[in-house]
């Protein structure tokens, strides 16, 4: 969403003149309006939203025409809001800066075009907007199948950290129940619950990145951040394994106590290059 908003903003001036040559070429549009409007929504498949506002009122005199249906609902509602925040430019045309639809939650931009008394309003799909432009590039079919087979993999990797999670609860609970309470008992259901959410956490970055907030460029940032959160949630249930068999064996076999530290060591190592690492990703930045 963030990078869609970035692309609109570093191309701006150049979609502006599209948008303002495409419309100029059509005409007046308060002229015939319903056949204008049909016309427009072919001519700009990113338009979601169309409506005709009073200048001088700042009442919308028009219903909001949709791509497939007209909404009387809106007519007669004010609109001091919106003329009042216009910058209107010497051509008629007037632009507002990418923003978040609260009815579609889809990133739009707002298109004003003034042909006399009348204001012609335009909500404009941004993301729509800069794949018809070539500014990013999306195959439909195979953007479809890779969304949801990340939808599938993500819900599915979020159910396995449930059920382990779950798992976890009832081993524990059971074990308190018949008293049998150990390190094993204690340690182990902390060590599982820590794995489930790594795994939730790695599910619910794969859904935010690849299908609800699609990623179109690769941000070696937010792969990192992912990479250290992972590595971290990782290590701390690697370390929590280390300490429960290092009781375990000095407990019950003090002699094998050598492969106690052996794992330490491992630990330590893993501990220092993850270390080492979030410091060369942070002088870089």
């Amino acid at each position: 969403m963030k990078e869609n908003i970035d692309i609109y903003l570093l191309n701006q001036s150049k979609i502006e003149k599209f948008i303002e040559d495409s419309l100029e070429k059509q005409g007046e549009l308060c002229a015939s309006k319903s056949d204008k409007f049909k016309k427009m929504f072919k001519i700009f498949p990113s338009l979601e939203l169309a409506y005709i506002v009073e200048h001088t009122t700042k009442v919308q005199t028009s219903g909001n025409f949709y791509k497939h249906k007209y909404d009387e609902n809106e007519k007669g509602k004010s609109r001091d809001s919106l003329i009042d925040k216009l910058s209107i430019k010497e051509n008629g045309f007037a632009f507002t800066q990418p923003y978040q639809n609260s009815a579609t939650k889809n990133i739009c931009i707002t298109v004003s075009k003034k042909e006399g008394d009348k204001i012609i309003f335009m909500d404009l799909i941004v993301e729509v907007l800069l794949e018809r432009l070539g500014f990013i590039e999306k195959h439909k079919i195979f953007s479809e199948i890779t969304k949801s087979f990340y939808l599938l993999t993500g819900y599915f990797m979020m159910l396995l950290s449930l059920v382990t999670i779950l798992y976890a609860a009832a081993d524990f609970l059971s074990n308190l129940f018949h008293s049998k309470l150990s390190i094993d008992t204690i340690f182990k259901p902390i060590i599982a619950t820590t794995l489930g959410l790594a795994i939730f956490d790695l599910a619910k970055t794969i859904l935010e990145q690849e299908v609800y907030f699609k990623s179109y460029v690769k941000d070696s940032k937010i792969e990192i951040k992912v990479l250290t959160k992972f590595l971290v949630t990782i290590l701390i249930a690697l370390s929590i394994e280390t300490l429960m068999v290092v009781f375990k064996i000095a407990i019950e076999n003090p002699d094998n106590m050598i492969n106690a530290l052996y794992l330490m060591i491992g630990t330590s190592i893993f501990m220092f290059a993850l270390s080492l690492m979030i410091y060369i990703t942070k002088r870089k930045r």
